[in-house]
């Protein structure tokens, strides 16, 4: 929760792109996090997440701030690809491997970013590893500024 105002269930993006409040469904988003290189992106370890970290990352993000799912519409069905959140003014993404590199993420970074503003959050920050040259494109073409190494700034 942020500022004591209620998360919603849904943030439309799209007509085929959808934000939905994070639920316990640890069989999909533990897929994801099962992928080494999505870990590195993401948390730069070199591990797999077991399920008591997949657990602990999303509570401690929906506890801290709001968590969402995305969903997609893939060959005509909604499927979770994804997960953003918002959490003490930052930006965190995670994209399942088969769907990066197709706008998915900042699509949903924008919409974030118009959820942050309507929060009356001025600033809002994101973590890039260096090495992770795929996100820092995504993040700089949605307006994103390189503070130095590893952050990055959207003022709103």
């Amino acid at each position: 929760m942020i500022n004591n105002y209620i998360q919603p269930k849904k943030i439309i993006v799209n007509d085929n792109l959808q934000l939905v409040k994070y639920y316990p469904y640890y069989k999909r988003s533990l897929e994801w996090y099962q992928d080494l290189t999505l870990c590195k992106q993401v948390d730069n370890i070199d591990f797999p997440y077991d399920i008591t970290r997949l657990k602990n990352m999303y509570k401690s993000l929906s506890k801290n701030g709001e968590c969402y799912y995305i969903k997609a519409k893939i060959n005509g069905k909604f499927i979770l690809i994804g997960d953003i959140s918002l959490c003490n003014e930052e930006i965190g993404l995670a994209i399942c491997k088969d769907y990066q590199n197709m706008h998915y993420g900042r699509k949903c970074v924008r919409a974030l970013l118009e959820r942050a503003k309507q929060l009356g959050i001025k600033k809002v920050k994101a973590e890039i590893y260096d090495f992770n040259k795929q996100s820092q494109k995504m993040f700089l073409a949605v307006g994103f500024v390189k503070v130095d190494k590893e952050h990055y700034c959207f003022n709103l």
